[in-house]
């Protein structure tokens, strides 16, 4: 048994060449340390599909299993993970063209008031227009916003310049404004 001792950059470093060496432990360590931030991701990606999602991390697994020796600096573990893991998505999504009928709980809470169905017409409206947007700019709003990527990452990510993910990205934003009557 290997114990890990020293800084989260060290414990990753350590899992990750573990990993690498095929320690299914170590890689599951990954995994558990991950998957819910994939998962997230790949929500947005797919146009709030908890299927499609699903369907994208568990593609993006092997992939990461395989090309884990290829990443050198732990630091960059979680934005190559989530890469992986959006461009499944985007993938997935782009071939299921598909519309789909999202279920949308209304169902009170027996300890609070009767919540009023208008007050969710916000969430409605963003997810509604986020579903009207192309893959590859749901994959960009995800990165930022759910993932927390910074115009570096971002443009790693996307295989662009940092200026030209900005530009990109406040363009959607924009056009998410207007959509939703707050511009």
């Amino acid at each position: 048994m290997v114990t890990m001792t020293g800084s989260a950059s060290e414990t990753s470093a350590g899992l990750m060449r573990l990993a690498a060496e095929g320690d299914e432990t170590a890689f599951a360590r990954i995994v558990d340390a991950h998957h819910a931030d994939m998962s997230s991701v790949c929500f947005v990606v797919t146009g709030g599909d908890a299927e499609l999602a699903e369907e994208a991390v568990q593609s993006a697994w092997p992939i990461a299993w395989r090309k884990l020796d290829s990443i050198r600096d732990p630091d960059r573990l979680r934005p190559w993970l989530i890469s992986i893991a959006v461009n499944e998505a985007r993938q997935l999504a782009r071939r299921r063209r598909r519309g789909r009928v999202l279920e949308i709980s209304v169902a009170a809470d027996s300890s609070a008031a009767t919540p009023d169905p208008a007050s969710r017409a916000g969430d409605i409206d963003l997810r509604n227009a986020l579903a009207r947007l192309k893959p590859e700019d749901r994959a960009l709003i995800a990165l930022r916003y759910v993932a927390g990527f910074d115009a570096t990452e971002l443009a790693r990510a996307l295989g662009m310049s940092p200026s030209g993910t900005r530009a990109r990205l406040a363009r959607l934003l924009s056009r998410l404004r207007s959509e939703l009557g707050d511009g």
